[in-house]
């Protein structure tokens, strides 16, 4: 009898934790509650490295650089637009390095790229509160070898959804 009854609760909290689950075509799990969503589908936490942001895309840089080069500001003028769609959406840039360069130093380049576009945005007219920044410096690559291939992976800013 206690078996037979642990079974039920059990597969009744079970039907009722599936049950409260959300479908993937939500409104809350689509771009911006004006209607303007284009089929898009934003996955809350998610991030632009594994394209789960979004419309956001990654930020590349040179070697050594925290400049925004033109391909760098028009991805960064498309994010700024789905930004500004999606009022809700507020974002952490990481900043991050190649393999080369000491701890210290590649963090404070990683900070520097992530202020970077953080200040760009902001200038596209995103609300300075809605982006944070970090930099991980060399700690997180994407690409894993010690070539220009691996290395030019590993220079960039990462968008991470926050809040929706």
């Amino acid at each position: 009898m206690m078996r037979t009854t642990l079974s039920f609760v059990a597969a009744a909290l079970l039907a009722v934790g599936c049950a409260s689950k959300k479908p993937n075509n939500s409104p809350d799990s689509l771009g911006a509650g004006n209607g303007n969503n284009q089929g898009l589908t934003l996955e809350l936490k998610g991030d632009s490295d594994s394209g789960t942001a979004g419309g956001l895309q990654t930020v590349y840089f040179g070697f050594d650089s925290s400049n925004l080069d033109s391909s760098s500001q028009g991805t960064l003028k498309a994010n700024a637009e789905f930004m500004k769609t999606n009022a809700s959406v507020d974002v952490q840039v990481e900043g991050h390095c190649d393999e080369r360069g000491g701890i210290q130093y590649n963090l404070a380049l990683g900070e520097r790229r992530a202020k970077a576009v953080r200040d760009y945005l902001v200038a596209q007219g995103v609300a300075a509160k809605r982006v944070t920044v970090i930099s991980y410096g060399k700690e997180k690559p994407t690409a894993f070898g010690h070539d220009e291939s691996a290395w030019s992976k590993n220079r960039r800013a990462n968008f991470v959804v926050t809040a929706k």
